[in-house]
């Protein structure tokens, strides 16, 4: 509960802190910026994607917004040791993962306790982190931010940094309006950065929107088995259902993550984290919460023969016969493998606005 409780101090401070700023703002701040300095970038919504749930009209994404959220997103002075930036854990190439590491490294090689979620589609969500401990994009930097095992900063240092800094006064102008470095413009841009991460073609996205393509006989079995076995809590074209379940990982001493219950404080919660998106799946390896799982193989095979029961076990992984876990042969795992990796966009993976300087 005390996670909980803590992230919703640092809420209510942005709030002040945020009313604040508007009371003291001048007319300056909200002029208009002309077209011409400041564009409005193309934000696409994939013809077979949900509504967004990220209210862009407050805060649209601009070229000059874009390009101070991407500089704030790969500089390391946002953290205390001024090496370890939200690129550091997030790398391009693995869907914005910290692919080498089976959970996050922080400041002075400190190890955190989960691995690094893939950014994309953030636009479309609607709860951040593996408990959800943040329903709204502009707040979830607060917690790598400060973070004792991720960035181990305070705001208000890394506002001073910026400030002090010949470039990013004239960046939030020519972003804002106005050389007004605030905790609301750092998170807004940060969200006009992230909010671009679209990965929405990929192979099954062509074929969910009857473009030409076509499945190999390997692909549609795995489809048609995905459907059967996986497709409840991985739902729709965003690949999950948003929810929160426990899917029968043994617990890790070493950590002793409690998931969901870290936010809510109900015993109900126990071991529940949030279902991830399987979109890119074939490059965010490794896998679950605490990256114990290396590969797709292993993560069947988990499903099959590995899931551990608790009072909160997600119903659907019970047999009537009591015993534990999904009915996959092992031709049938390669058939899944085959179709989650037609889930890979390496449109997105290989997109050059959103690489590192």
């Amino acid at each position: 509960m005390r996670n909980g409780i803590y992230i919703t101090i640092l809420l209510l401070l942005l709030s002040c802190s945020t009313d604040n700023e508007v009371a003291n703002s001048t007319d300056d701040d909200y002029t208009e910026i002309p077209e011409q300095t400041n564009t409005l970038l193309n934000f696409e919504v994939p013809a077979n994607f949900p509504d967004l749930t990220y209210p862009i009209t407050q805060n649209p994404p601009t070229e000059k917004g874009f390009e101070l959220g991407k500089r704030l997103f790969y500089d390391g002075r946002l953290a205390s040791d001024g090496v370890v930036s939200c690129g550091f854990c997030h790398i391009q190439e693995f869907s914005f993962t910290h692919h080498t590491h089976i959970t996050s490294h922080g400041v002075d090689g400190k190890i955190g306790k989960r691995n690094a979620q893939p950014l994309q589609n953030l636009a479309f969500l609607t709860d951040f982190t593996w408990d959800g401990a943040v329903s709204f994009l502009d707040a979830q930097p607060i917690i790598p931010l400060t973070a004792e095992d991720e960035m181990n900063e305070s705001i208000s240092n890394v506002i001073s940094k910026l400030q002090a800094d010949d470039r990013y006064p004239g960046m939030f102008k020519d972003a804002f309006g106005s050389d007004d470095i605030t905790t609301e413009r750092l998170f807004k841009a940060l969200s006009q950065f992230m909010v671009m991460m679209v990965a929405g073609n990929s192979k099954y996205d062509k074929w969910q929107r009857a473009e030409a393509v076509s499945f190999t006989p390997d692909e549609e079995a795995g489809r048609l088995l995905f459907e059967s076995k996986c497709a409840s809590c991985h739902a729709g074209p965003l690949q999950t259902d948003q929810s929160f379940r426990n899917n029968g990982l043994a617990i890790d001493p070493s950590f002793n993550d409690m998931g969901r219950e870290r936010v809510t404080g109900l015993p109900e919660d126990r071991r529940k984290f949030r279902v991830p998106s399987l979109r890119n799946i074939d490059t965010t390896f490794p896998y679950m919460h605490d990256g114990r799982l290396p590969t797709l193989k292993a993560v069947l095979d988990f499903y099959t023969d590995g899931i551990v029961d608790s009072p909160t076990l997600d119903d659907q992984f019970r047999k009537e016969d009591g015993s534990l876990g999904l009915d996959i042969s092992e031709s049938e795992k390669l058939q899944l493998i085959a179709f989650l990796k037609t889930l890979t966009d390496n449109d997105f993976i290989n997109d050059r606005r959103f690489a590192e300087f």
